[in-house]
């Protein structure tokens, strides 16, 4: 799911393309994707685009007539930006907005039709789609603390909570706590004075890292590279390489469709921690260690 630099990096290329042009039509190519129906989409068509904003993880283009169009791109909805009167694609296309310079396509990979597209009036119905989670960049260090401990969950689902923390989500949150150090099951609640601010500070540098990072990716042209899984990132997505830090072999915990990266040696005190789509097989059997992962002093489950 894109998530915050990322969303910041297609806001910038967006405004640099449409900014006060006018939305010439608008194409829906699966019935899926619109998510309201009053005001109707029609109605945005021959408005220009005034500002683009981030509500969370969402990209905001805000039109003259106090409307505003709000697309989710959910995991995996992207844009790509196509000369003017681009087709949709018939398996992923979902919509096509057309520009007087171009065309900016809304596809969705896979066959879970996630990513949302909603047109609203007014600042008031806008803010009913903003989760309210806390902006990193603009929040002290005491407000930082506050959401954080407002209830006592694990970190890693406290960062990924849009209620609690905006544009962050699974892959960030692994770079995050892997520069903090801390353990993604460390609870809230429990955390001390001196990791609070450790994760403060490693929120706001990891984000804007990654920002700098893909502007330069991108350059002049359209982010078409958009994607969870990053070489220059350290534990997400590098399950079995060796962290950049210590050299240890990276570690994951799967749940659902989450998959959570980490590094034993940094965060976790060189514990592994039990995966529990595989726990309830292995049971006693969970190597407790790198070392007994390293040296496979696990009981085998077939002699």
């Amino acid at each position: 799911m894109p998530e915050l630099p990322d969303v910041t990096v297609y806001i910038e290329a967006l405004s640099e393309r449409v900014l006060n042009q006018p939305i010439q039509k608008i194409r829906i190519g699966s019935p899926f994707v619109l998510r309201s129906f009053e005001p109707p989409i029609r109605a945005a068509e021959g408005k220009k685009v005034l500002a683009l904003r981030r509500l969370g993880k969402r990209i905001v283009f805000e039109l003259e007539a106090n409307l505003f169009v709000i697309v989710h791109l959910m995991i995996a909805g992207r844009f790509h930006w196509k000369p003017k009167g681009a087709k949709i694609a018939r398996k992923y296309g979902q919509a096509a907005f057309d520009f007087p310079d171009g065309t900016l396509l809304l596809t969705e990979a896979g066959t879970k039709k996630r990513a949302s597209i909603n047109l609203v009036r007014g600042e008031g119905a806008l803010r009913e789609h903003d989760p309210g989670g806390l902006e990193v960049f603009d929040a002290t260090l005491e407000e930082f603390r506050a959401a954080l401990e407002r209830e006592n969950h694990t970190l890693k689902r406290t960062l990924t909570d849009p209620h609690v923390f905006s544009g962050i989500g699974n892959a960030y949150s692994d770079e995050i706590l892997h520069r903090a150090k801390l353990s993604p099951i460390r609870l809230t609640q429990q955390m001390t004075d001196a990791e609070v601010e450790r994760l403060f500070h490693a929120a706001r540098k990891s984000l804007l890292e990654w920002v700098e990072r893909l502007r330069k990716e991108r350059g002049t042209g359209f982010p078409e590279k958009v994607t969870a899984f990053r070489p220059g990132m350290a534990v997400h997505g590098k399950y079995g390489k060796p962290c950049p830090v210590c050299g240890s072999p990276v570690q994951r915990i799967v749940h659902a469709e989450n998959e959570t990266n980490y590094c034993a040696t940094c965060q976790t005190g060189g514990k592994l921690l039990a995966d529990r789509s595989l726990s309830r097989l292995l049971k006693d059997d969970w190597p407790r260690s790198l070392e007994e992962l390293e040296e496979g002093k696990t009981k085998k489950l077939i002699n």
